[in-house]
């Protein structure tokens, strides 16, 4: 396995187009440029254009959020998780693989009274509580506190998608799960 960088643009690009949690970026860049897993890559220079033409991609429809979260809640992977703050942190890794800029703007100005919520870094948490259990949301840059009650991870949730403009049923649904 190989590690390459790439540019931000073109990593959220790559995990928007996730089809199911665990997905990993080959399994999602086989599957887009249509090869099958173990054939291998065979590398052709065009005839005469200087360079390949890439077209930009296009955001999500908001039905295929609602899609992969419906899908999230009935997944085994969601059905295995037995607490709340691990359904929690699932949650909140689909929600930014859905929409990491929205997602971003949203917990940049989520906070309490005297907590922080959302950081880039466990740091800045452990700097408004040492009591804060700061957590790193897989597949973000993002930590957020767990040291809550079930209600408030509930309303974190809420207030993130209703952001991302989910419909309020499935919101409901959601926080019901937690």
């Amino acid at each position: 396995m190989k590690t390459i960088e790439v540019d931000e643009e073109l990593y959220r690009f790559i995990a928007s187009q996730t089809l199911h949690i665990g997905e990993s970026a080959s399994d999602i860049l086989r599957r887009i440029l249509k090869l099958d897993a173990g054939q291998p890559v065979q590398i052709t220079p065009p005839a005469n254009d200087p360079e390949p033409v890439v077209k930009a991609p296009t955001a999500p429809r908001p039905r295929d959020s609602v899609r992969v979260i419906r899908e999230l809640l009935l997944s085994d992977e969601y059905a295995e998780k037995k607490k709340s703050v691990e359904r929690f942190m699932l949650i909140l890794s689909t929600l930014y693989s859905l929409n990491s800029e929205s997602f971003s703007k949203t917990t940049e100005a989520m906070h309490g009274r005297t907590r922080t919520y959302f950081a880039g870094d466990e740091h800045t948490l452990l700097a408004n509580g040492k009591q804060t259990k700061p957590r790193h949301i897989p597949g973000t840059p993002f930590w957020v506190i767990t040291n809550t009650n079930t209600d408030r991870k509930r309303s974190m949730i809420e207030h993130v998608m209703q952001d991302m403009q989910f419909p309020a049923n499935l919101i409901e649904k959601v926080c019901g799960t937690i």
